[in-house]
C-alpha cells in the first residue's frame, strides 16, 4: 500500500473499468475529489461507501455495480486534512482548540475557510486497488457476518488507513475499526452466545452484554487527543523533572521488530509517570501507541475518558467467575496481537511501594501467550523496560501506607494535587529497553502444552531483565549513605565518603549508573533537593551544615536504595554468610538458607547461577576468598571486602521477619492478616524503642506481610515447634547481622563521627 497524493496516482490495470470508492463525510470533499479526479486522466465511476469520519451510509447504487459483469477494478479515495506545518511537523497543539476543534476533522465552515486560505492542508490519498472478483473471492474465504457490500467498504477503509498512516505517521496506528470487525466475527457471537447463557442471559441479550463489555474495556484512541496530551505531557512532567532519558537506537530496535511482530512492553511501575513517559517517547520517535491495560478504578471523569482515548483500556478489578468478560478480554487481546497493535501492561500488578520490584502477575501474559499458541501471530516480543526517577512525588505517600496509612483513592482531586506538587524539582527521568524476549524462542514451538510453571519462568525472566536494566542514581547511593549513618546528623563531606565508596563499586562491577559521582558538589546536589522534598532534614549551622533523616523520612530516603538494592545483593549475601562459616561447604548451605527467607523479597537465579555471582563479586577484593573460608577465616575476608552493604541492604528485611517470627510465637496458630499486621506495627514500634531493632524502615507493613507469606510458603505457622523454628532462625540470623562492622572503610566498626 502507497500513499497517494496530488501528485501520482495508482497504475489502472489496462482496458479497466474503473470505480472510485469515494470516502467522503461532506459535499465539500466530494467536490474535492471530483476535481482530482479530473485531473488524473484516468476517468471512471464515482460511488460514495459510508463515510469514517462522519459515518454516513454507503449508496446502494455499489450492490448493483459489484454484481455487474465487467469485474470493475475499484480504487478507494479520500480527502484528509492536515494540521498547520509548525517547524516541518503537523501535529495539532492547544491552541487549535481556540480555531473550532480539530484539525483534522473540521466542520462545515472550517473546510471551506481551509481550502480558501490553506489548501496545502488539503490531501488526496488513494487506497490499493482490486478487482470486484478480487474481493468477492476474499468475501467467501471470510468468517465475517456482514454482506457484501459492506465487505468492500470495510476493505476500502483499511486500505485508505494504511495510505494515510504513510502520510501522517505511525503515531496515529490505532485500530479504528475494532467494534465493527470484532462483533461481526463468528467466534464472538458463538462464544457471547456460550458464556451468556451459562450466565441464564438469553442469546440477543448475551450478545449485548459481551458488547457492552468490549465498549466498557477497550481504548478508543483519537489522533487529535494524541498529539493533545503528548503536548501536555511534555509540559507536565518539566514542571517537575529536567528531562526523560532514552536511547535512541533502542527506539530505532523496537520500530524494526514491530514491522514484524506485536510487541508487548512491560514497565515497572513505580510512579503514575510511567505510563505518560513511556508514551511521549513513542509520540515524540512517531511508534504506534500502545494499548495500555489499566485498572477500572482510573476511569473517572474526566481523567479516564481522556487516557481511553490516548490509549488505555479498562479492566475490572475482579471478574472471577464471570466467564463472559473473561472471554470478551481474552477476544480483544486476540484482535490488537493478531493486527500487531502494541500491548503495554505493569506485569507487577500496581506501584511498588518499597522501591523494589513486586511480585508479577501472569493474568495478561499467560493470555497473550495462549493467543501465541492459537496462531494469532508467529511470535509476540516481550520488551521489559525499567523507568527509574532521580525521585519520586509519590513515596511520602507509600511511606504512610506502609506505616498503616489508608492509600488515598483517584479522583480528580488527586489528580490536580498530583500536578500541584510537581512544583518542586524531582531531578530525571531514565528509561532504559532491556533485552527484548522472543516467546517463539522462550517456550518453543506454538503448539506445545502451556503451564503455569513456563509462565512463571517468562514473568520471572522480565524482572531479572528490568531490575539488571535499572540504573544506579545518584539519589540511590546518597540514600545508602543516609542508612550507613544510621539517622545520626552529619555534613556532605561525610556522607560523600560513603557515596564514594559505594560508587567505586558500582563502577567496578559495571552496573547500570545515570551519571558518574565524583565530587561532593554532587552529592550536596542531591542532599539539597531531598530537603526541599521534605524527605531529608537539614540543620545550617555556623561552621557546618547538618543533614539526617528522621523516623518519619527514613521509609521516603529507603526508597530510593531498594530500587538497586539488588545490585548489591550477592555482596550482601555473603557478608552475613561469612560470620561463622566453619569451611566453603558451609558457607554455601548458608547462602541457600538466605535464599530461600529471602525469596519473596528479590528474585533469585537458579541457585548455580547465584552461586557464579557470588563468588565473582568476592573475587573482585579477595582472589583467594575460597581458601580462607575453607579454613575457616571468613571474618578475615570481611576484613578486606569494602564497601559493607549487608546491615543497611538486608538490615530492615531481618528486622521485620524478627518481629513477625516474634509475633507469631505470641499468637499461636491462628492468624488473622490485618489485627496480625497491625499487631506488627505496634510490636516493632516497641522493640525500636527498646533498642531491640535499629532500623526505622523494619517498622513496615509490606515487610511484614511479606514475612507473613514466607512462612505461610513454608508452613511454618501450624505447630508451635514450626514457629519457634522460624523465630530461632531470625534471632541467630538478626545476632549475625549485629556482628558485621556498620561503618564504611575496609572492616570498620565505627560509624561517621557527628559533626
Amino acid at each position: 500500500m502507497t500513499t497517494k497524493t496530488q501528485a501520482e496516482m495508482a497504475k489502472i490495470p489496462d482496458g479497466a473499468s474503473v470505480v472510485y470508492l469515494l470516502d467522503a463525510s461532506s459535499e465539500l470533499e466530494v467536490e474535492v475529489l471530483d476535481e482530482w479526479l479530473s485531473g488524473r486522466g484516468t476517468p471512471g465511476e464515482m460511488i460514495r461507501i459510508a463515510s469514517t469520519r462522519r459515518r454516513t451510509r454507503t449508496d446502494p447504487r455499489l450492490d448493483a455495480r459489484l454484481k455487474r459483469d465487467d469485474d470493475p477494478y475499484l480504487v478507494p479515495v479520500r480527502v484528509v486534512w492536515l494540521p498547520e506545518e509548525r517547524q516541518g511537523n503537523r501535529t495539532a497543539r492547544w491552541t487549535d482548540l481556540l480555531r473550532l476543534g480539530d484539525p483534522r476533522d473540521p466542520n462545515f465552515i472550517m473546510e471551506r475557510l481551509i481550502r480558501k486560505v490553506a489548501p496545502d492542508r488539503i490531501a488526496v490519498v488513494v487506497g490499493e486497488g482490486a478487482h470486484s472478483s478480487e474481493l468477492a473471492g476474499a468475501y467467501a474465504a471470510t468468517d465475517e457476518v456482514v454482506t457484501f457490500r459492506e465487505f468492500a467498504t470495510r476493505r476500502a477503509w483499511l486500505s485508505l488507513e494504511r495510505a494515510e498512516r504513510k502520510l501522517r505517521g505511525n503515531r496515529y496506528k490505532i485500530p479504528k475499526f475494532l467494534h465493527e470487525e470484532l462483533t461481526t466475527r463468528p467466534e464472538f457471537g458463538d462464544g457471547a452466545i456460550q458464556f451468556g447463557t451459562e450466565r441464564g442471559l438469553s442469546e440477543k441479550m448475551s450478545f449485548r452484554r459481551a458488547s457492552y463489555y468490549l465498549r466498557e474495556m477497550a481504548a478508543s484512541h483519537s489522533p487529535f487527543l494524541i498529539d493533545l496530551i503528548a503536548n501536555a505531557i511534555h509540559a507536565l512532567y518539566h514542571r517537575g523533572y529536567g528531562a526523560i532519558h532514552y536511547d535512541a537506537e533502542s527506539i530505532k530496535k523496537i520500530a524494526t521488530l514491530g514491522q514484524e511482530h506485536p510487541l508487548v512492553f512491560l514497565p515497572s511501575h513505580r510512579s503514575h509517570f510511567d505510563r505518560i513517559s513511556l508514551q511521549y517517547i513513542l509520540w515524540e520517535n512517531d511508534l504506534p501507541p500502545n494499548h495500555t491495560a489499566g485498572g477500572i478504578n482510573m476511569n473517572f471523569f474526566p481523567i479516564g475518558p481522556l487516557i481511553r482515548r490516548t490509549g488505555v483500556f479498562f479492566i475490572r478489578r475482579s471478574f472471577r467467575g464471570n466467564e463472559l468478560y473473561k472471554f470478551v478480554v481474552k477476544q480483544y487481546l486476540d484482535y490488537l496481537i493478531e493486527r500487531r497493535f502494541p500491548l503495554e501492561w505493569y506485569i507487577e500488578g500496581g506501584r511498588s511501594r518499597t522501591g523494589k520490584p513486586r511480585p508479577p502477575t501472569y493474568g495478561l501474559l499467560s493470555w497473550v501467550v495462549d493467543s501465541w499458541r492459537r496462531g494469532k501471530a508467529e511470535d509476540v516480543i516481550l520488551i521489559p523496560i525499567s523507568i527509574g526517577y532521580d525521585e519520586i512525588q509519590d513515596v511520602g505517600a507509600y511511606a504512610a501506607e506502609a506505616r498503616g496509612g489508608e492509600k488515598q483513592p483517584e479522583s480528580f482531586g488527586w489528580a490536580l494535587g498530583a500536578v500541584r506538587n510537581l512544583a518542586s524539582r524531582y531531578g530525571n527521568i531514565h528509561v532504559r529497553f532491556a533485552d527484548t524476549i522472543s516467546v517463539a524462542e522462550q517456550l518453543g514451538a506454538a503448539g506445545t502444552s502451556d503451564t503455569h510453571l513456563e509462565i512463571q519462568k517468562v514473568a520471572f525472566e522480565v524482572m531479572s531483565r528490568i531490575s539488571r536494566a535499572t540504573p544506579v542514581t545518584p539519589t540511590a547511593l546518597v540514600s545508602i549513605a543516609l542508612a550507613v549513618a544510621g539517622g545520626k546528623p552529619h555534613t556532605a563531606d561525610n556522607l560523600a565518603e560513603i557515596v564514594f565508596e559505594h560508587a567505586a563499586y558500582v563502577e567496578d562491577r559495571g552496573f547500570p549508573i545515570t551519571e558518574r559521582v565524583e565530587t561532593v558538589a554532587i552529592v550536596e546536589r542531591v542532599l539539597d533537593r531531598l530537603v526541599e522534598q521534605w524527605t531529608v532534614t537539614r540543620r545550617i549551622g555556623q561552621a557546618e551544615t547538618a543533614y539526617w533523616t528522621d523516623f518519619d523520612q527514613s521509609l521516603e530516603v529507603a526508597y530510593y536504595r531498594n530500587m538497586v538494592v539488588h545490585f548489591f545483593l550477592p555482596r550482601a549475601m555473603a557478608e552475613v554468610a561469612l560470620v561463622g562459616a566453619e569451611d566453603e561447604e558451609d558457607f554455601w548451605a548458608r547462602i541457600s538458607e538466605l535464599r530461600d527467607l529471602l525469596k519473596f523479597e528479590f528474585f533469585f537465579p537458579e541457585k548455580e547461577a547465584l552461586q557464579e555471582e557470588i563468588a565473582a563479586d568476592l573475587c573482585g577484593d579477595v582472589p583467594k576468598w575460597r581458601e580462607e573460608v575453607e579454613k575457616g577465616e571468613g571474618e578475615s575476608v570481611l576484613r578486606s571486602t569494602r564497601p559493607v552493604t549487608a546491615p543497611w541492604a538486608l538490615g530492615a528485611i531481618v528486622e521485620a521477619y524478627l518481629v513477625v517470627a516474634h509475633q507469631l510465637k505470641a499468637d499461636g496458630g491462628g492468624v488473622d492478616d490485618d489485627r496480625f499486621i497491625d499487631a506488627c506495627l505496634e510490636r516493632a514500634q516497641f522493640y525500636l524503642l527498646d533498642q531491640r531493632i535499629s532500623h526505622d524502615e523494619a517498622i513496615s507493613k509490606e515487610l511484614f506481610t511479606s514475612g507473613l507469606s514466607l512462612v505461610r510458603n513454608r508452613e511454618q505457622i501450624d505447630t508451635e515447634a514450626k514457629r519457634e523454628s522460624f523465630s530461632t532462625q531470625m534471632n541467630s540470623l538478626h545476632a549475625d547481622l549485629n556482628a558485621l562492622p556498620t561503618g564504611t572503610g575496609r572492616g570498620s566498626d565505627q560509624s561517621l563521627s557527628s559533626p
